[in-house]
């Protein structure tokens, strides 16, 4: 097997993910199905050929370190066909890799169906934006389209610290600097620290990793930067307990009072399997009123949900009315929309009315 002609194919066919593990065939990921590439079975030697012709593609990047760790993450490019983001991995004494497919062009938001209230964010200059969601449902695409609008709207500087860069983002209006964490710096903590120096208006950070992390950024966006950021977590009130949380007991009061000036922001989202097979994100946009900053504030995240479903005035979308939405236009099925409510129950009742 030619690991660049896989990849290229990849391409082709719009893969989202590659998987190259021993004892199985190696399969492709297309619209949340697993699909074999070919029925030959990977042995450990075969594996360990096809990630070593990754590292070769990645511009000879040295396999040692992964040796020793057993884990390495980063990206690389294969000319006129896409980019790659490969999490490689051992896995019962054997090589394993998975790996990203990415376009060298940056997403469209309508092709991607991210809501005008989502983009809206963007429109901010200062504070703290999170993505939020699980693994695979769409942050770093919303991310993604996120910077390419404050690029192509206004002028400034943006600093993204990924780990690994997936989309390349142009100069346009805007100077843009990527780093890449291990390769261009230490550390997203020491690389934050650092574009506090560099006169920064967007500070991109791939995820909110720890403690010490949170406090730099919410110290950068309280000193008039906008900071967009994601976590692994799904829905607002989860996220903000899920970062007071993350700071010792003494120190929760004073976080809750930082988080509630500084967050502008929680975006969450869910990728769906529609009818036809395709892949489709649900939204909730909770944006920081007056009223949801004094919940923060004072431990009442249990309010925000409520909170969120009234506030569509105020440009918020719950989760709830994202799932009927979809489900009102045949985009899911009824089984869908309920399994990926916050409150199956509540929700299976509200969807029997429509």
């Amino acid at each position: 097997m030619n690991i660049t002609d896989i990849l290229k194919e990849a391409a082709q066919k719009k893969v989202s993910d590659l998987f190259i593990i021993a004892g199985r065939p190696l399969a492709f990921k297309i619209n949340s199905q697993i699909v074999n590439y070919s029925e030959e079975i990977l042995m450990p030697k075969e594996t360990e050929e096809l990630i070593s012709g990754i590292y070769q593609i990645a511009q000879e990047r040295d396999m040692e370190p992964m040796l020793k760790s057993g884990d390495d993450d980063f990206s690389f490019a294969i000319a006129k066909a896409a980019r790659f983001r490969a999490s490689v991995y051992k896995q019962r004494g054997s090589l394993a890799a998975v790996i990203r497919v990415i376009s060298f062009q940056l997403p469209d938001p309508l092709e991607m169906h991210i809501p005008d209230p989502v983009m809206d964010t963007a429109d901010e200059t200062k504070g703290l934006v999170l993505i939020t969601g699980p693994s695979g449902s769409g942050k770093s695409v919303t991310l993604s389209c996120l910077i390419d609008r404050i690029n192509s709207t206004r002028s400034g500087h943006i600093i993204t610290l990924e780990e690994p860069i997936e989309f390349l983002h142009p100069h346009k209006k805007c100077i843009v600097s990527q780093r890449e964490i291990s390769l261009d710096t230490g550390s997203y903590l020491t690389a934050l620290r650092a574009s506090l120096r560099q006169t920064p208006d967007v500070i991109l950070l791939g995820e909110l990793r720890d403690p010490e992390t949170i406090d730099v950024a919410m110290t950068a966006a309280e000193t008039g930067h906008l900071v967009i950021s994601t976590l692994h977590t799904l829905g607002a009130a989860n996220t903000i307990d899920r970062i007071v949380d993350s700071f010792p007991a003494q120190k929760q009061t004073q976080i809750r009072l930082q988080l509630s000036m500084v967050l502008k922001a929680v975006i969450s989202q869910q990728l769906l399997v529609a009818k036809d097979k395709t892949m489709r994100p649900a939204f909730e946009l909770m944006k920081v009123t007056p009223a949801v900053r004094t919940m923060i504030r004072d431990s009442k995240t249990h309010q925000i949900e409520s909170a969120i479903h009234s506030g569509g005035k105020d440009g918020m979308i719950s989760m709830d009315s994202s799932l009927i939405d979809l489900y009102k236009t045949g985009v899911i099925d009824r089984h869908t929309a309920i399994s990926h409510s916050f409150s199956p129950d509540g929700f299976s009742r509200k969807i029997q009315e429509v």
